[in-house]
């Protein structure tokens, strides 16, 4: 696209650095803007306030002299504002946003009084989704194409994102592609692009060192750039030409029209809560022992039960609110270092923050950019998602973006839901004030809440059940009083805590029935006590007998593997007898279906393995399938049996396993 002469001048180095002021001038009637920021974090407040300023000035005068942007298009993929006054708040005044395309709406209230209101038209598109829609903009594709979203509210058969009737045009399209379904995220052109930093040279070469998150600024500079528009970046300061470090430098000056020097230490705050964290920059670390406990509450039991489901050396994104528990029940149990926690903006490891910090994180392992974050959750990368459950309905649908007149949005929760190869939703069971104590090890309910939670039909789709369902996905919807499972049919109801009556305080406050299981059996007792449950030793030593699990409905016999680590021949005995234990009574053989994910066995042992698995395989299998989603590891276990067995296949998923059995 060709660009302005005014633009070309910019970018051959004549006065990128300006003020705040200077640099939104450049915005024109009609524009589409993009913004980067997660919360606060890389944020550009500065930028934002001088828009507000320059638009309201405009509104109270009727010189055409003063220059007022309207009818602006704005383009963001996660929240950017603190549920009040900063960050996008500042642009929600009728008349300067004409259409917004955003990926969360609970933190900039007043845009979304503009949506529910029908001031302004509005879509909601998944936060993964918009970040890698910036980056096939800047590459001149047509659209995004992905599986992500389909059965939820923006596939085009549930709304296609539209928030308000004044809402017509439709930005997702339904495709087929050999067979499978897809949807299409139409491209368009972004003429502005806003984006914070650290330090600015005169070249306009942006480093981040003191910034929590890298996020997507880099894709929206490009965007822009491509678009033949203009790229604002707002830095805290300004180093001399040709003294920053090139490896350091995340957005190339060619991208970069205006520097913005923040006016005030506020504006530039590294998230809305904290002016600077050396460990959020990854300057230090922090020890674990400043993490205190939670309080042993319904809370509490809720992120235990949750905790329970984590497996050694599992990549975990944690959603935010009620999920964060989960990280500190992991510090108290000390089983951090036994898993890789992430968050969606690009945090690798360590302990993800909450509140509005959230997005940044302690004693990482790495940031990367959130485009790439969600290249890697989208194609499979999480081996578990812990996220809210805010309403569920009796096919096993979650609700946590539309309530009402509430618009909250969907964030990266359709990406993560999506794509997690396990998924736990944790929430109270009920909504409002209430009064739930735990006495002697057991829950006792005072006072409920009075909002039902599980409700006949959600009110917003953002999580497909019958998808999940279909893709073999292991679901589970945590609360404090009871856990229920995805199942062929919608909900099943597996697990009640201690104390509670299951007509008065379950079914009789859903608002539906649900399948209770017949083997319906009590929350584990160590949810409701005091001391620590003890999860790293349950994690590291699983007992074997607890790894098998034989399906009599199907005659499929389960062995699950994952995280076992086989040092000598006194465990193969110990496996062995585990095996002929359970099978054996049975009077006929099993398929099988093994889970070998972080499987470990010492090179001395493996003849003697094999030789195991050749007994069982005569002995008590009709057939038997394994699975590691780990190439690295398929490639080890293939090696052991095709040099022993005479045998190649292992299966990258269970589904695959258990397809192959069929």
């Amino acid at each position: 696209m060709s660009q302005p002469s005014w633009i070309t001048g910019l970018r051959n180095g004549d006065g990128k650095i300006m003020s705040a002021r200077q640099a939104v001038q450049l915005i024109r009637d009609g524009d589409t803007v993009a913004t980067g920021g997660f919360v606060g974090i890389g944020f550009a407040e500065n930028i934002a306030v001088a828009l507000e300023e320059l638009f309201l000035e405009g509104q109270a005068s009727d010189s055409p002299a003063v220059p007022h942007p309207r009818n602006l298009c704005l383009v963001y993929a996660a929240g950017q504002g603190d549920g009040k006054q900063r960050g996008l708040n500042h642009l929600g005044h009728a008349g300067l946003i004409k259409r917004a395309i955003g990926g969360h709406w609970g933190l900039v209230p007043r845009l979304g009084a503009l949506v529910t209101s029908n001031q302004i038209e509005a879509w909601n598109l998944p936060q993964g989704v918009i970040c890698h829609l910036f980056r096939d903009i800047a590459a001149g594709k047509p659209g995004t194409l992905t599986h992500v979203g389909l059965g939820t509210f923006v596939d085009p058969r549930w709304g296609g994102g539209k928030l308000n009737a004044r809402t017509q045009e439709d930005l997702v399209r339904l495709m087929e592609i050999d067979g499978k379904e897809y949807l299409f995220y139409k491209a368009f052109p972004i003429h502005v692009g806003i984006i914070r930093g650290t330090t600015a040279d005169a070249d306009g070469n942006i480093t981040m060192e003191r910034e929590a998150l890298t996020l997507e600024a880099q894709a929206i500079a490009m965007a822009a750039h491509n678009s033949g528009g203009i790229v604002i970046a707002q830095v805290e300061r300004i180093a001399e030409r040709g003294t920053l470090n090139p490896r350091q430098v995340k957005i190339p000056g060619v991208l970069v029209d205006c520097v913005v020097l923040a006016e005030k230490p506020e504006y530039h705050m590294q998230t809305f809560v904290e002016p600077y964290s050396a460990a959020f920059a990854a300057e230090i670390r922090v020890p674990l022992s400043a993490i205190a406990p939670m309080a042993l509450d319904a809370r509490k039991v809720i992120a235990r039960r949750a905790a329970m489901e984590l497996r050694v050396n599992d990549v975990v994104n944690l959603g935010i609110g009620m999920p964060e528990g989960v990280a500190t029940v992991g510090v108290e149990e000390k089983i951090i270092d036994l898993l890789t926690l992430t968050a969606e903006p690009g945090v690798i490891g360590g302990i993800p923050a909450g509140g509005l910090n959230f997005g940044a994180g302690s004693n990482t392992q790495a940031v990367i950019d959130q485009p790439s974050q969600f290249d890697f959750y989208d194609g499979g990368g999480l081996d578990l998602a812990i996220l809210g459950l805010a309403q569920a309905d009796a096919q096993g649908n979650l609700n946590v973006s539309q309530f009402g007149p509430k618009l909250a949005g969907a964030g990266g929760f359709i990406n993560i839901s999506q794509n997690a190869k396990k998924v736990v939703f944790v929430g109270t069971f009920t909504a409002g004030p209430s009064q739930i104590d735990i006495v002697d090890a057991a829950l006792k309910i005072h006072h409920d809440g009075d909002t039902a939670k599980f409700v006949p039909v959600v009110e917003h789709r953002t999580f497909s059940g019958s998808v999940a369902y279909q893709n073999h996905k292991t679901v589970l919807y945590v609360t404090e009083r009871c856990v229920f499972q995805l199942g062929a049919h919608g909900l099943e109801l597996i697990e009640i805590a201690p104390g509670v009556d299951l007509q008065r305080d379950i079914l009789d406050r859903m608002g539906f029935v649900p399948k209770v299981s017949r083997h319906l059996k009590l929350m584990d007792p160590r949810l409701f006590c005091a001391a620590p449950m003890g999860l790293r030793a349950q994690l590291l030593e699983l007992p074997i007998e607890q790894r098998l699990h034989y399906d009599s409905e199907h005659n499929l016999f389960y062995v699950n593997f994952e995280g076992l680590r086989i040092r000598g021949k006194k465990d193969m005995e110990h496996i062995h007898k585990a095996v002929v234990a359970r099978l054996a009574p049975l009077g006929k053989k099993v398929s099988a279906v093994v889970n070998y994910e972080h499987f470990s066995i010492n090179e001395e042992s493996m003849d003697d393995y094999a030789a195991l698995i050749l007994d069982l395989m005569q002995n008590y299998y009709l057939d038997v399938t394994r699975y590691a989603s780990s190439s690295f590891e398929r490639a080890q276990l293939r090696k052991v049996l095709q040099h022993r067995l005479q045998e190649t296949q292992v299966f990258s998923s269970s589904e695959e396993a258990r397809d192959s059995l069929r």
